[in-house]
């Protein structure tokens, strides 16, 4: 069998060097990791295209639907459902489980059956293996899938209710051995990340190429998007490309591009083998930023410098987002858009009016890493979410150690169901500059996001790439 395009020796070796720490982490305890099922759009053979789990691909690297591993007293094994007789018919060749089991250098046996969700009788031993496993050496662990149909799947085969975004303790030890392995990038998830970079770059350069007054926002994205599949890669998350960059998730595609306006483009690759790139970048359509807009893209991208700047290990995740709050007041009060003290500013959740979502997040596999696992994955033991205006939506509130990838993402957004609300108008009515406010507000939303390698001695930018100082962005722009 030829292995896919995208495999290599490293990533073998990568694969069986991730199985083999995390079955030293366990000891005796045995787990079952999952690829997840195929989820209809509107009926059976119409399904959403199929992503294995990531902890499946971080552990194995492949996975057809269905499939599940079982790992177990320093050894694992793979079930996964065998090519049906018509499957050559609509998909091509399909490798065998034989041939896959020798290009992973683990076991794979066929799981028979229709695939459906109990697994009770189902002739593949799959249910029957984890029974013995239980006898041998206790619970079973797992990570809930997230999506129910696979979940209950998992509670049928290992008869516990499993549900998708809560762990039970018997899976915690689990939980976190695979937390501190994904944290920590190895050379073989840099490489990956780096293409994920560098196809991203690609994408937010056809982007800048394709932005024309008069056009709709969906241009822009089907040229993003376009770049990213020719360079065999597909999106990470749902592109957010839009003139209305003050809604945060904006996944509408269908305005208008007006003289004026800024387009914020929040657009990342993912590579053949999951990894993913998250680059935010905003420019003005018409070729050149007006004043107002310039000088607000100026305080995020000070914000954003000084919180890359940063980045070492050591430094506390959630010093970072208190950094960029800071700076992000600072250059609010030089506008005259904040009134008093900065630093009161950014502590009395003013700011937060403006910036309210978190810095940043981890990368990896996913875009926000182990976000499946919750706070477990982003917060160190003994931290919790805050539940003040700017700490309740940050994501990431751990150390930084080299070999960790994060972005950095401040943004500034100006939210009418924010800002005009009479309750806000009342209480930051000392606070905020409610005229000088109004002269900005048609900038909407301004994100500059990049994604950033901790190293050893600091960090190392991997989308410095993409330009987003405003004099080059604006030479990027072709704009007639």
């Amino acid at each position: 069998m030829h292995p896919p395009w995208w495999w290599s020796p490293a990533q073998s070796a990568a694969l069986a060097r991730r199985r083999g720490e995390l079955l030293a982490a366990l000891g005796r305890q045995a787990a079952l990791i999952v690829a997840g099922r195929p989820r209809p759009k509107n009926y059976a053979a119409n399904t959403f295209p199929f992503r294995p789990n990531s902890h499946f691909l971080y552990l194995f690297g492949w996975g057809p639907p269905g499939a599940a591993a079982v790992l177990e007293d320093g050894r694992a094994m793979v079930f996964a459902p065998p090519a049906a007789e018509d499957d050559a018919l609509w998909s091509g060749p399909v490798a065998s489980l034989g041939e896959w089991a020798e290009l992973l250098g683990v076991p794979v046996v066929p799981l028979h059956g229709n695939g459906d969700l109990a697994g009770a009788g189902d002739g593949d031993g799959l249910a029957l293996h984890l029974g013995e496993a239980a006898r041998r050496g206790g619970p079973v662990a797992t990570l809930p899938a997230p999506d129910h149909a696979t979940a209950e799947w998992q509670s049928a085969l290992l008869g516990r209710p499993v549900r998708p975004g809560s762990l039970a303790p018997t899976d915690g030890a689990l939980a976190d051995a695979m937390i501190r392995l994904r944290l920590v990038h190895d050379a073989a998830a840099v490489a990956e990340l780096a293409v994920a970079a560098a196809a991203t770059a690609r994408a937010h350069a056809a982007g800048l190429l394709a932005t024309r007054p008069g056009l709709r926002e969906s241009a822009v994205r089907g040229a993003m998007e376009g770049a990213l599949i020719a360079e065999g890669c597909g999106t990470a998350y749902g592109s957010i490309v839009t003139v209305h960059g003050e809604v945060l998730h904006n996944e509408a595609h269908h305005n208008l591009l007006r003289p004026g306006e800024l387009v914020l483009a929040d657009v990342g690759a993912e590579t053949a083998s999951g990894w993913a790139g998250d680059v935010t970048r905003t420019w003005p359509v018409s070729g050149h930023f007006s004043t107002t807009q310039a000088e607000l893209y100026d305080v995020v991208l000070a914000a954003q410098e000084h919180v890359i700047a940063a980045v070492k290990p050591g430094v506390r995740y959630r010093d970072l987002h208190l950094l960029a709050t800071a700076t992000l007041a600072k250059g609010l009060a030089e506008l005259g858009i904040v009134r008093g003290d900065p630093a009161e500013r950014a502590a009395d959740g003013t700011v937060a009016l403006l910036f309210p979502h978190g810095v940043g997040h981890l990368l990896g596999l996913d875009v926000h890493d182990m976000e499946d696992l919750g706070d477990r994955a982003g917060y160190a033991p003994g931290r919790a979410r805050g539940t003040e205006p700017g700490l309740r939506y940050l994501r990431l509130d751990r150390d930084l150690e080299p070999g960790m990838a994060v972005t950095v993402e401040p943004g500034l957004y100006f939210v009418p169901a924010i800002l005009d609300t009479s309750e806000v108008r009342t209480r930051f009515a000392d606070r905020l500059d409610w005229t000088t406010l109004e002269r900005f507000r048609g900038a909407r939303g301004i994100r500059i996001e990049d994604d950033v390698l901790v190293t050893p001695d600091g960090h190392h930018v991997l989308t410095a790439a993409i330009p987003k100082h405003r004099n080059l962005l604006e030479t990027s722009l072709e704009v007639d």
